[in-house]
């Protein structure tokens, strides 16, 4: 299976919007198979005055914009309370929380509460992870380190990306909040 998909498109072939047909330009355009679907963004070519401009248009906010802006933050979370699925913003918050910690002694008390609250399989707010995963990290807890959590932390952060992020986008909350952004009184 390979790790890459690939796929050409030959300028030349848009007749009506390049007279040079001299020297075909191609465009590689890479996509790496973990984020096909968010990752693909389309190249528009126009010309303008005989000169082309490729340009990248992208579909919206990325989940890292949102994450990063106070006010989107708390709709998102408002958002997945709705859904029932808070629990994966508040893990993924904890884990960030806990890689800026520096004291040993802290950083082991916070495992052991990520764990508690998240992890373990009698856990309120359980998330979910595969076994595999969730086996590595019970094992880590022994003498935990700052990144004992990532691989965690980066499904659930795919997951939030791929599932509950382009249904937020797509929500009125989030329409009504980018409208206000759009127009402050």
């Amino acid at each position: 299976m390979p790790k890459m998909l690939f796929s050409k498109i030959r300028i030349y072939e848009f007749k009506d919007l390049i007279r040079d047909k001299k020297q075909p330009k191609t465009l590689d355009i890479l996509l790496s198979r973990k984020k096909q679907k968010n990752n693909i963004r389309c190249v528009l070519i126009k010309k303008n005055n005989e000169d082309f401009h490729y340009q990248l248009q992208d579909h919206g906010p990325k989940l890292y914009d949102l994450l990063e802006n106070r006010d989107y933050l708390d709709a998102f979370r408002s958002f997945l309370q709705s859904e029932f699925s808070e629990e994966n913003i508040e893990f993924w918050l904890a884990c960030r929380e806990y890689k800026q910690m520096t004291s040993f002694g802290k950083l082991s008390n916070k495992a052991a509460d990520i764990y508690k609250e998240f992890l373990h399989p009698m856990a309120q707010k359980e998330v979910n992870i595969d076994h595999h995963t969730h086996e590595k990290i019970k094992k880590s807890l022994v003498k935990p380190d700052c990144m004992c959590f990532d691989e965690a932390e980066m499904h659930i952060y795919r997951l939030m990306e791929e599932d509950s992020c382009p249904r937020f986008l797509k929500s009125e909350a989030y329409q009504n909040l980018r409208n206000a952004a759009r127009n402050p009184m």
